[in-house]
């Protein structure tokens, strides 16, 4: 194991890599870039390909077309360019497709400041694309997580077929912690194992499991894949018994399976009638109020969030049932808290909010506590 000083976008490469990537395309823009840069100087390394498209339309298409050619593909980008990455997003969603789309968020819309940070994609990241799909979106809180994570979304996106988003933010993209790096032959790696016979094999497969596995192109195993609605072989179809199937299945498989995908920490006090739920860099600021606040002899829970998409319902219930109200700090004007509010019930939770490019400050949430 190797400790080391560098930035979370360094993490995130780091992890990539760790995970088995070996394809990236990507389209540079601030504050992702150092993502980028790092992958063109190590895949090359590790046999692996890297590519910088014309936009971010291309380089969402060109990590769906790495992944089906069976290599582990990511891209990373920004607000602008994730919102143009949305609808082959919502491809890789329909035709089942892993992959791993980074967004270093910053302070918009539009150009806004591409140095400053926001929170301001959390929605974009569930709903981006039109229509009812699957997603996941982690949220790491420190560059150690942000490798952490990044290893997480390769295994969750090969595991359960879909495209998973590293939801970050240029806070944690930028800072710089030191971090222990393993030894990347420790790492456990979710690979594709096909056993079907190419005669059997049908790549949308309704049953047994969530997830059928995925044949790699040029493995011999023929099947089709479009962005319309499709029979258990991929080609296009209208009749709701091979529709309606398909979309309990894939609407469905990250319910089934959320003990494996979500993922949070709870630091709980007996008796605590207050509670702080954040994710991203707002549970750095959370976690230094909560600590302020034990100081003082008051009684708090804290609950960070690393999986925000599935949303984890049932454990912020449980946790809505514990105590009077939650303050939620985030850094745009209330998105995640809209969640917590359709959980708990809008009279128990405190918006702490800020939209400027600045951190909230534990101030701030001192003040919703205090108030």
């Amino acid at each position: 194991m190797t400790i080391k000083l560098m930035q979370g976008n360094e993490a995130i490469a780091m992890g990539a890599l760790a995970a088995g990537c070996r394809f990236y395309a990507g389209y540079p823009i601030t504050p992702s870039t150092e993502v980028a840069e790092v992958m063109s100087r190590e895949l090359p390394k590790v046999g692996g390909k890297f590519i910088q498209m014309e936009d971010e339309i291309a380089s969402m298409a060109a990590i769906i077309g790495g992944s089906v050619g069976g290599l582990k593909s990511m891209t990373a980008t920004s607000g602008p360019g994730f919102s143009l990455m949305q609808e082959n997003i919502g491809y890789a969603a329909m035709a089942e497709i892993p992959c791993v789309v980074v967004n270093v968020q910053r302070l918009g819309p539009s150009t806004g400041q591409p140095t400053a940070a926001s929170q301001g994609d959390v929605m974009q990241a569930r709903w981006g694309t039109h229509g009812d799909h699957p997603i996941i979106a982690l949220s790491p809180i420190s560059v150690a997580q942000s490798f952490d994570l990044t290893v997480k979304a390769f295994n969750l996106s090969e595991k359960y077929r879909t495209p998973v988003i590293l939801l970050t933010d240029e806070i944690i993209g930028h800072m710089r912690e030191p971090i222990e790096l393993p030894d990347f032959d420790t790492i456990e790696k979710v690979e594709r194992v096909v056993t079907d016979s190419p005669a059997d094999y049908k790549a949308f497969r309704n049953g047994p499991g969530d997830a059928p596995p995925m044949a790699n192109f040029g493995m011999g195993y023929r099947y089709h894949i479009t962005g319309l609605f499709h029979d258990e072989v991929g080609f296009p179809t209208q009749r709701l018994d091979e529709i309606d199937p398909w979309l309990e299945r894939v609407n469905g498989k990250l319910e089934r399976n959320a003990d494996d995908i979500l993922l949070y920490q709870k630091d709980y006090q007996p008796g605590a009638r207050t509670a702080i739920l954040s994710y991203g860099a707002s549970a750095r600021t959370a976690r230094h109020a909560m600590k302020q606040l034990r100081a003082k002899g008051e009684k708090v829970n804290l609950f960070t969030a690393q999986t925000i998409w599935p949303f984890p319902e049932k454990a912020v219930e449980e946790l809505a049932d514990s105590v009077e109200r939650i303050i939620v700090p985030e850094m745009n004007l209330g998105q995640l808290a809209l969640e917590v509010e359709r959980v708990a019930g809008r009279k128990k939770v405190v918006r702490v909010n800020r939209a400027n490019g600045e951190m909230v400050t534990p101030n701030m949430i001192l003040r919703a506590v205090e108030a």
